[in-house]
Order: C-alpha cells, then structure tokens, then sequence
C-alpha cells in the first residue's frame, strides 16, 4: 500500500522547513512567490491533502460544524438544513448532521461527541429546546457546552440558559394564519396537531386563540385537538373533530404534515376542501404545493432560517457578541386548501 505523504516529506523535497510548508498551507505569514510555487507543485505532484486534525491543532479550528435535529424524516428540517449547508460552504465549511430521533440521551451523546471532535460550532434544532419547561439538568449540560463551543439554537429556547436564538416568529405566523381565515368569513375556526408539552404547540394554540378573541369569536376546546406532528397524527385528530355533531368551516393545523392527514380524512369522509372546509398549514414544506388542494399555509422561510442560523454561528466562532435572538418573519402562502365558507351556517 503507498505510504501517506507527510508535511515533512513535502518540507524534505521542497528543501525547506516544515514550518515554511504549514504557513503555505494555513496561510498564517508571508512566503515568497517562487517558494510558494514550489511546494504547492510538490503538493499537487503528490495529490497531498492536509490532515485536518494536525491543522486544528495549529489554527485551532477543523471547518466543522455540528448540527442537531429531531427528525430527519420531516421535511422542515432537511430545508433548514439545505439553507445552513449552502451558507457554510460559502464559508469553506464542512458537517457533522446528527439525527437524535427526538431522545434526549442521544442529544447528550451526540453534544459530547462534537466536543470530542472539535467541532468550531453547533446549530441545535428541536428536542429539548422546544420543550415547555426543559429538565434543569438538559438545559445546564447544554448551557455547560455552549461556554467552550459556540452554540446557537435554531427555532428554539431554554428558558434563563441566556443561549444565542435565531428563530421565525410562530406566534406572528399563527395570526397571519387565524387572520386570513377570518377575512375570508370563518367564525367557527378549530386548531388541530401538536403536543401539550412542546412550546411550539403552546405559543401556536395561544396565538390562535388571543387572534380568535381579538376578532370577538368565540374558541371552542371541543374544536382545538392536540395529538401529534405527523400526518398519520392529523388524519386521526380529523377523524375526531368529524365524530362531532358541530363542525367548524376552517382549522389551523399545527404544521404541513398534519395539515395533509386531516385533509386526506376530510376527503375519505366525504368532504371537499376547501369548499365544505378550509385547511391551513405551517411550515411550507416542499409538499405543501403539490397535494390535492395545495396548501395554503404559513412559510417560516426555512432555507433562510438556516442561512441566519450559520451568519450568527460565524459571529459567535470569530469572537463577537452576537444578538441573543435573531427573529425571522412568517409569510402567509394562500394556495388552493382555503375559500370562503360555504354549505354550514353559523
């Protein structure tokens, strides 16, 4: 098998120091033209490729940066991801994606394994950052890594933990929602998905309901059905908002996905969407406009969350102090899932 070339084996042939060889390599002092020329012809002889542990000992950085999310199969996050790839390779950055499956423990693991590898920065999404009140001992073994590493949460919080935040504004996203809904009519609006311990539910459900109350219309619990972030999960909240006698004419759907299985159980049950019922989504996922109806939804700019996400990260690994929240704002999409109401009467 053929041996590795070396820094010093570079040095020897070159006929110069191996710290003549690493400041053309890192780019840390001066090197003159014709001896630049000259190993980096050497270098390409060789097809030599610098080790990236021994150049993290030198410039103490590796290019890495960690990124942690929940589900890997829900397509929000591969598109905040798309956004932190394309702005850190713009940055000479590489990756470390790590799938926690929404555990805990496998945070914790994973939080441990980047300081292992040096990791220069980590974007953490979901998990216990969306919890509405996080194990203090979660949040302080988080708070304990972000003194030696830079870490930014990503449409996340940690109460008092005072952890850098970018985040879209879901709240605001939910009253653009609740809003177009009543200017096209509705009064009898329900809100399906989510999951009582999870902020993003709890800040969602209670921006619906402050918008509702604003507009003098009534909200009926018997209408607002937690159980979930999946399809499956809003096929089966559906299923238990039609066993009722009293329908509403529009729901707000915690996320895409569930948005999708509540209208897939609407149409099994012989509904039209969006003429006997308007669906409203969040998120705006890539599926979003190419269901039956498309879906009208709310879009937390995913690919742009994940850019803001790495220009924050790379303020906070040169040093500087970066804002602690760094807020996005929703955009309403209507597409073809919500109309005026039609066929029920108040």
């Amino acid at each position: 098998m053929k041996q590795q070339v070396t820094v010093y084996d570079i040095a020897e042939e070159a006929q110069v120091s191996v710290a003549t060889v690493s400041r053309v390599l890192n780019g840390s002092a001066p090197v003159s033209r014709t001896t630049r020329a000259k190993i980096e012809a050497i270098m390409h002889k060789h097809q030599f490729q610098p080790n990236a542990v021994a150049r993290s000992l030198t410039k103490r950085e590796t290019g890495i940066i960690g990124v942690i999310l929940p589900d890997i199969t829900n397509p929000f996050f591969p598109e905040v991801f798309s956004g932190i790839e394309q702005e850190g390779l713009a940055s000479g950055h590489t990756f470390f994606l790590c799938n926690t499956l929404g555990d805990y423990g496998r945070e914790s693991h994973f939080l441990n394994l980047m300081r292992e590898k040096r990791v220069d920065g980590i974007l953490f999404m979901g998990g216990r950052v969306n919890l509405r009140s996080c194990d203090p001992a979660l949040a302080r073994e988080l708070a304990e890594h972000a003194r030696s590493i830079p870490l930014v949460l990503v449409n996340g919080d940690v109460k008092d933990a005072g952890l850098t935040r970018v985040a879209t504004d879901e709240a605001a996203g939910t009253t653009l929602a609740v809003r177009h809904l009543i200017g096209l009519g509705h009064t009898r609006i329900g809100f399906l998905g989510g999951a009582r311990h999870m902020s993003t539910t709890a800040v969602k459900v209670r921006s619906f309901r402050r918008t509702m109350k604003e507009a003098g219309l009534a909200v009926r619990d018997a209408w607002t059905i937690p159980g979930g972030f999946s399809a499956d999960a809003g096929r089966e909240q559906m299923n238990r908002l039609l066993s009722l006698r009293d329908l509403p004419t529009a729901v707000c759907c915690v996320n895409d996905f569930t948005a999708i299985g509540a209208i897939k159980t609407a149409a099994e049950h012989g509904l039209n969407v969006p003429s006997d019922m308007s669906v409203v989504g969040f998120d705006d996922i890539l599926l979003a406009r190419h269901v039956i109806p498309e879906l009208t939804t709310v879009s937390q700019q995913a690919g742009e969350l994940g850019r803001t996400a790495v220009r924050v990260l790379r303020e906070l690994m040169g040093g500087a102090a970066a804002r602690k929240l760094t807020p996005l704002e929703p955009r309403l999409i209507v597409r073809q899932s919500t109309a005026a109401p039609g066929g029920q009467g108040d």
